[in-house]
C-alpha cells in the first residue's frame, strides 16, 4: 500500500524527533498539524467548485479559493492548535476562535492574496500560522492541478503563485545535484540554478558561502553576502531518506547560527523554526 505524503511526513518527523530532541515538541506538534492535513487534503475533491475566485485568473494557485466549503473545518482546527500548541500560540488561536466567521473570511483572503510574498514580515507571526497551516493542503491541491510555465532557471518566485521559496533541494541527477526551490505557499518545487541567490539574484560565487554543519550533513545553508539571506537546502544525494519539509522544521540550531551570523530567512518554514 503506498504511503501518503502526509504520512510519510509524520513518519519522518517521528524519526528526527528521536534523532534530534532538542526538536521533539516541535515536531510532536507538526504530527498533530500534518495529520489534520491529512484528514482534510482527503476531502478536498468535495470542496472544489462554486467558490469565488480570488485574484486574477493568471495567478494561478492563487484564483481558487472557497471558503465557503473549508470554513466549517476551521473549528476543529482551532481547537487541536489550542490543545497541543505551545502556549502563546494556543491562545493565538484561542483569541481567533473568538473572533468568528467573518474575522476568518478576512484572515484568509488576505493570506491566500499575500502570504509568502510580503516583502516586509509585519504580520503577525502567529496568525499567519493559523491561515497557512490550514489552507496549505488546499493550496498544494490547487498547485498539483496547474501546469507550471516555461520559464528560465534563475525565477526567484514560485511559478504558480509568485510565493518566495521556503528551503531548497538538491535531487541526485548522474554525478551530482540537480537544485530545485520549494515554495512557501504550495509546495511546487520549480528548477533553479545552482550558483545563484535565491533572494536577490547575486551569481558571484565568492559571495555565495556554503555552510554544513556536522550534526545535519543533509542540509546545506547556502548564504549570500550581498542581501544577507540564507536558504536551508536539504541535500537528497546525501540522505535520499530526507524530507525537505520535514528536515528544515528540525533544523532549529541552523536558523539560531545564521542569526548570530547576520543571515536572514528569504522566508520563514511553517513553524518559524
Amino acid at each position: 500500500m503506498k504511503t501518503s505524503r502526509y504520512e510519510a511526513r509524520m513518519l519522518r518527523a517521528e524519526y528526527l524527533a528521536e534523532k534530534y530532541p532538542f526538536a521533539g515538541q516541535i515536531l510532536q506538534f507538526f504530527q498533530h498539524i500534518t495529520r489534520f492535513q491529512s484528514d482534510l487534503s482527503a476531502r478536498i475533491p468535495e470542496l472544489r467548485g462554486g467558490g469565488q475566485p480570488v485574484g486574477p485568473p493568471e495567478k494561478q494557485v492563487r484564483s481558487e479559493l472557497n471558503l465557503a466549503l473549508l470554513l466549517p473545518y476551521y473549528p476543529t482546527f482551532l481547537t487541536l492548535v489550542r490543545q497541543h500548541a505551545p502556549e502563546p500560540l494556543a491562545q493565538a488561536a484561542e483569541a481567533v476562535a473568538a473572533k468568528g466567521a467573518p474575522a476568518w473570511i478576512e484572515l484568509f483572503e488576505d493570506h491566500w492574496a499575500s502570504g509568502g510574498k510580503r516583502v516586509e514580515e509585519s504580520e503577525d507571526a502567529k496568525e499567519d500560522f493559523l491561515c497557512r497551516g490550514f489552507l496549505q493542503p488546499f493550496a498544494e491541491v490547487a498547485a498539483e492541478r496547474k501546469q507550471a510555465p516555461i520559464q528560465s532557471t534563475a525565477s526567484l518566485v514560485c511559478p504558480l503563485c509568485e510565493a518566495r521559496p521556503v528551503a531548497g533541494i538538491l535531487r541526485p541527477e548522474g554525478d551530482g545535484g540537480k537544485r530545485f526551490l520549494l515554495c512557501s505557499f504550495c509546495g511546487h518545487e520549480w528548477e533553479f540554478r545552482r550558483i545563484l541567490c535565491a533572494s536577490c539574484g547575486e551569481e558571484r560565487e565568492g559571495q555565495l558561502p556554503v555552510f554544513v554543519a556536522e550534526q545535519f550533513p543533509q542540509i546545506r545553508v547556502e548564504a549570500c553576502d550581498t542581501c544577507r539571506h540564507f536558504l536551508r537546502t536539504i541535500d537528497l544525494t546525501k540522505d535520499g531518506n530526507a524530507m525537505p519539509i520535514v528536515d528544515d522544521l528540525a533544523a532549529i540550531p541552523l536558523t539560531l547560527w545564521a542569526d548570530e551570523h547576520g543571515y536572514k530567512r528569504i522566508e520563514p518554514n511553517l513553524l518559524k523554526t
